[in-house]
């Protein structure tokens, strides 16, 4: 019994492998008359349509914005150096990176002891020298009333002799007293000339007294200026930087102890190309007062103030090419040299050009045109200036307010049909939107960004500068408003 059951098992398991067989036998017979019925039938060709963006041309006048990075300097930057070697007495209170200094304040004094002892011996000799020459005019006086007796005694002299040659001519005196007469007068105009020449030696003591003395003056004023130096002042108001000084220590003749920095007289130095520096230039090859955007970026947030070109540097530097450009900034707040800024500049407009995507136009000046039945051809324009990923072209008056692709691709070309998809013309990016908040606004921007403590010092002291301006960009209060975590995002 348990055979024959075995044995009708695998007669049907036989005859289902034979019918699936059967079954896979049958569709492919199928399938392959299905593929030669349809290789008899004829195919019908189907245009092939892509869809891309277009932009509409339309020339105008643009003013280029040319950007480049560049480094905050200072414009008005003073050396605390000392005038002659010594020791360091005293410093001034808050002596240290980042201090307020005031104008005429004394930030350093050294040891004035040698300085005053030099000036006390200088005051010395003045006296000696002033003594010296008193006594010289006091001789003066007395050589002028030697040499008008000694003058005195010759006009006696000549009297008596001209008297004695009277009576001799008479014949009451001889000729002996003659003589003697006129020997008495050849004596006293000796004596004369004598008190001559000590009268000029008593001029001339004189003279030399008076130009010592006047050295001694110059070296008193010399040793009273060194006394002062002994405290190192600022000439001007700004912040310290830089110092190297401690009471206590030794200094060598010129050596640096600090600098102060004006915070309000910055500007930024960027380098340009010699074709971008050339766009900066008027027909008499000056260079223009432009004017510029200074923007330095905080972890999303972005100060930014107005400024201007202001001049060039003369030479190009060894090694260096393009030229170095200065240019000052209008509100420096919020700015400190070292910062890595961007500059914005907004370059003299251009008459008759369009702004359209980079993507638009090929190597070779090519754009793709749109006509009336959405089919595209080529068309050639100038390519004026590239900026970023925009370009600015001069296009031919026939293609004034046409559209072309705005991305090109490897697979459109002349001649292609195309699905236009039409979106707003770009446009030059604007500079960020400013705003002018009210006392109360401003207060609650200030009291949140004071809360933030998840916020960096040195971003919040920025922040903190950019609201206390009077226009305050749209963009930093859009943030700020978000709430503490956008607020904390933002710095």
């Amino acid at each position: 019994m348990r055979f024959l059951t075995r044995s009708l098992i695998a007669v049907f398991l036989a005859a289902l492998a034979l019918g699936l067989l059967a079954l896979a036998g049958d569709m492919v017979r199928q399938t392959l008359a299905e593929r030669a019925a349809q290789a008899d039938r004829p195919r019908i060709a189907r245009e092939r349509v892509f869809t891309t963006r277009v932009v509409t041309v339309q020339p105008g006048e643009v003013a280029p914005v040319l950007s480049a990075f560049g480094e905050v300097v200072s414009r008005r930057t003073l050396e605390l150096r000392a005038p002659f070697a010594g020791r360091i007495i005293a410093l001034a209170d808050g002596f240290e990176d980042g201090a307020p200094v005031e104008a005429g304040q004394a930030m350093i004094r050294l040891d004035p002891a040698d300085a005053l002892a030099a000036r006390d011996l200088v005051r010395n000799d003045l006296t000696r020298a002033e003594a010296e020459l008193r006594d010289a005019r006091r001789s003066l006086e007395l050589s002028h009333l030697d040499r008008a007796e000694a003058e005195a005694q010759a006009d006696l002299r000549r009297r008596a002799t001209e008297r004695r040659q009277t009576l001799t001519e008479r014949g009451v005196a001889t000729e002996t007293t003659v003589e003697e007469a006129e020997l008495a007068l050849a004596a006293a105009r000796a004596a004369v000339i004598a008190r001559q020449q000590a009268e000029a030696q008593a001029e001339a003591r004189v003279n030399a007294a008076e130009t010592a003395l006047d050295r001694q003056r110059i070296n008193l004023a010399e040793a009273e200026r060194r006394v002062s130096e002994t405290e190192i002042a600022a000439t001007f108001g700004g912040v310290l930087s830089d110092t190297a000084a401690v009471v206590g220590g030794h200094v060598a003749l010129n050596e640096r102890l600090a600098r102060v920095i004006d915070p309000d007289a910055l500007e930024v130095a960027f380098r340009l190309s010699t074709a971008q520096y050339l766009r900066l230039l008027d027909p008499a090859g000056d260079l223009i007062r432009a004017r510029a955007e200074v923007a330095l970026e905080l972890g999303g947030l972005e100060i930014t103030s107005p400024g201007m070109i202001s001049r060039a540097s003369p030479s190009v530097g060894e090694g260096q090419s393009g030229r170095l450009v200065y240019a000052q900034i209008d509100a420096p707040r919020g700015f400190r040299p070292g910062d890595f800024v961007t500059v914005r500049i907004t370059e003299p407009a251009l008459p008759d050009v369009a702004m359209v995507p980079a993507t638009a136009v090929d190597a070779a000046g090519i754009v793709l045109v749109l006509d009336t039945d959405d089919r595209l051809r080529a068309a050639r324009v100038e390519v004026v200036r590239r900026q970023g990923d925009m370009v600015l072209i001069r296009v031919p008056p026939v293609l004034a307010g046409s559209e072309i692709v705005a991305a090109r691709n490897p697979l459109l070309g002349e001649g292609i049909r195309v699905r236009p998809q039409r979106e707003a013309n770009a446009q030059i990016p604007e500079a960020p939107e400013m705003v002018t908040l009210d006392a109360e606004t401003r207060a609650s921007l200030i009291a949140r960004v004071e809360g933030a403590v998840m916020m960096p010092e040195g971003v919040r002291t920025r922040i903190l500068s950019q609201l206390e301006q009077e226009q305050v960009p749209a963009r930093l209060i859009e943030r700020l408003q978000q709430g503490p975590g956008g607020g904390r995002q933002g710095g």
